[in-house]
């Protein structure tokens, strides 16, 4: 047996990058998984492809976290179709640096509806089907402690994300749920190529501040989530785990 024998995960934003890998990581240690993706089909379906040829059980569900509605159905489908749920990894995200003086009113919003307010209504929608000994894992960043240079709405809404997560483990625990978060440092994904960071002098930046000195991969984060999804966590809540080689 693996650690996740028997268990149902929802991540969302599973359709690249870090989700796609703690998506493939939870159904390795056994779990059933719903890939969760907003627009990008195509993706899901490939990580649903590479979970079942593995052998493991997984779907793929369209939805916005940022909408309660959409927020409500992905859970309902994990349920309606595996017949439970016992861990949500709130993943989906959106990051796009801007200096201050081109801060919108759009930018900001889009930033904290995606990723607050879609941490929210997912967890409002599965805290309604987590039993005794279900997990919430949410992914935060480093950025919260690294502080770069014109990231403040993007670092702002990951401060939150922290501050919800401590609320969340003390709000859930009397149900026995824990609530946990991981702060991922730079991570190489189909999102930092597409930002242009990889390969720039920002990315040299960030390989070269660690102890560990490279840069993250997806896989690096999903056994991490892994371990908090799975019951040798059993005692580990409200905590956050900051994985950036060392970099602090």
């Amino acid at each position: 047996m693996t650690k996740l024998d028997g268990k149902v995960a929802v991540v969302t934003g599973a359709s690249k990058g870090i989700g796609a890998a703690i998506a493939k990581a939870l159904a390795r240690d056994g779990a059933a998984v719903v890939v969760n993706y907003a627009s990008s089909q195509a993706g899901a379906e490939a990580v649903v492809e590479a979970i079942t040829a593995a052998g493991g059980r997984a779907i793929a569900v369209q939805g916005d976290v940022s909408n309660a509605a959409q927020a409500r159905a992905l859970i309902e489908a994990a349920v309606d179709h595996f017949g439970r749920l016992d861990v949500l990894v709130n993943n989906s995200g959106v990051y796009d640096f801007a200096a201050i003086e081109d801060v919108t009113e759009e930018h900001y919003r889009r930033h904290f509806d995606i990723n607050v307010l879609g941490v929210l209504l997912a967890t409002q929608a599965a805290a309604k089907h987590l039993r005794e000994g279900g997990s919430i894992v949410n992914i935060s960043s480093a950025a919260v402690s690294l502080r770069p240079a014109t990231s403040a709405v993007y670092t702002g809404t990951k401060g939150a994300v922290n501050a919800i997560t401590g609320v969340l483990a003390n709000e859930l625990a009397p149900r026995r749920i824990r609530v946990n978060v991981v702060s991922p440092g730079f991570v190489v994904t189909e999102g930092t190529h597409t930002a242009g960071i990889v390969g720039s002098d920002m990315e040299a930046g960030f390989v070269a501040q660690p102890p560990l000195g490279r840069a993250g991969q997806p896989d690096d984060i999903g056994g991490i989530v892994a371990f908090l999804a799975s019951d040798d966590a059993r005692w580990v809540t409200g905590e956050e785990i900051t994985a950036s080689g060392g970099l602090r």
